[in-house]
């Protein structure tokens, strides 16, 4: 069974910087797409940012400018460094992550289970 791990949300003021893992372990043969998205209380989820098997990267108009994404292959890890937070950025965070396992001719997608984002203005 494949499982998302994620780790480094917390609390922190307006403007500063936080940086998310998300790792990936189990029975995997490869990883495709790779991203974030958040959720925010009374609010639906949605796409923070992505990035494929190559490289190519993806952010929400939102996040532009401010959020950087990045993978490690060799770990199966995905990273979002989070940099001139505003309060509006308060969410959970999730990982998010298409999988194809060993033995398996299908890829599927995966979540983590989540991590806490707060921004204090």
């Amino acid at each position: 069974q494949v499982q998302l791990v994620e780790s480094g949300g917390g609390l922190v003021q307006a403007g500063g910087s936080l940086r998310l893992s998300c790792a990936a372990s189990g029975r995997i043969f490869s990883i495709n797409d790779m991203g974030w998205y958040r959720q925010a209380p009374g609010k639906q989820r949605e796409l923070v940012a992505t990035i494929t098997s190559g490289g190519n990267t993806n952010y929400a108009d939102s996040v532009k400018g401010r959020f950087i994404i990045s993978r490690d292959n060799a770990r199966n890890t995905v990273y979002l460094q989070m940099n001139g937070l505003k309060p509006e950025d308060t969410a959970v965070y999730y990982c998010n992550a298409d999988v194809r396992e060993v033995m398996r001719f299908r890829s599927l997608e995966r979540w983590g289970q989540g991590t806490l984002v707060t921004v204090s203005s």
